[in-house]
C-alpha cells in the first residue's frame, strides 16, 4: 500500500514538473507570429466596462493594437489608425486597440478625447495581454483575418493608412471564411 502512494507522489511530481517546464517554454513552442492563431485575451471596454474577448471578433477582420497613453509612439501612430478606422471600418475591418495602461480608465478616456478616437478602446490594467501576444514593447500591433490567423505584425508605430497596409486589408475584407 505504501509503494503505491510513493508511486502516485512520483507520477504527480513528474506531472507537475512537466506542467511548470511547459509553462515556461509555451513561448518557444507556441511563438505569436505571422501564421499562427491569434491568442484569446480578455480586456474591458472602455465605453461599457464589459469584458471583451478576442474570440467575440470570430469571423472579422481585426487590426489588433497594444499601445499605452505614456508611449510616445503609439500617439504618433493613432492618428493613422484612426484614419484607416473611418475608411474601411464601413466595409467590415474592426481596429481594437488595447491600452496597457495600470492607471484608472479616466487617464486613458482623456487621451482618446483628445486625439478624437472613434475605434473600439479596451482598457487591460493587468498587462496579461502583453504576456499573451508575447510583445517586446508598446506599441505592437496585429493584423488578424477572419480565420483568427494573424497576417501580419508590427512592433512600433506604423502609418497604418498607407497604401500598403489599406491593400492588405481590402484582400482580407474580401475573402470571406
Amino acid at each position: 500500500m505504501r509503494r503505491q502512494w510513493l508511486i502516485v507522489a512520483l507520477v504527480a511530481g513528474v506531472l507537475t514538473a512537466a506542467a511548470v517546464v511547459g509553462v515556461r517554454l509555451a513561448p518557444d513552442l507556441f511563438p505569436v507570429e505571422v501564421g499562427s492563431v491569434a491568442p484569446n485575451f480578455a480586456a474591458r471596454d472602455l465605453a461599457t466596462n464589459a469584458p471583451l474577448h478576442l474570440a467575440g471578433y470570430r469571423g472579422e477582420v481585426v487590426l489588433l493594437n497594444i499601445w499605452a497613453t505614456w508611449c510616445e509612439p503609439c500617439r504618433v501612430e493613432m492618428p493613422s489608425m484612426e484614419r484607416l478606422h473611418r475608411e474601411l471600418g464601413p466595409a467590415g475591418l474592426k481596429v481594437v486597440a488595447v491600452s496597457i495602461d495600470e492607471g484608472g480608465p479616466d487617464v486613458v478616456r482623456a487621451f482618446v478625447r483628445e486625439l478624437g478616437l472613434s475605434f473600439q478602446i479596451l482598457h487591460d490594467p493587468t498587462r496579461a495581454i502583453e504576456r499573451v501576444y508575447q510583445t517586446t514593447g508598446v506599441p505592437e500591433s496585429f493584423v488578424i483575418n477572419r480565420d483568427g490567423r494573424i497576417m501580419k505584425k508590427v512592433i512600433g508605430a506604423t502609418e497604418w493608412d498607407s497604401a500598403v497596409n489599406r491593400n492588405l486589408i481590402r484582400r482580407l475584407l474580401a475573402q470571406r471564411g
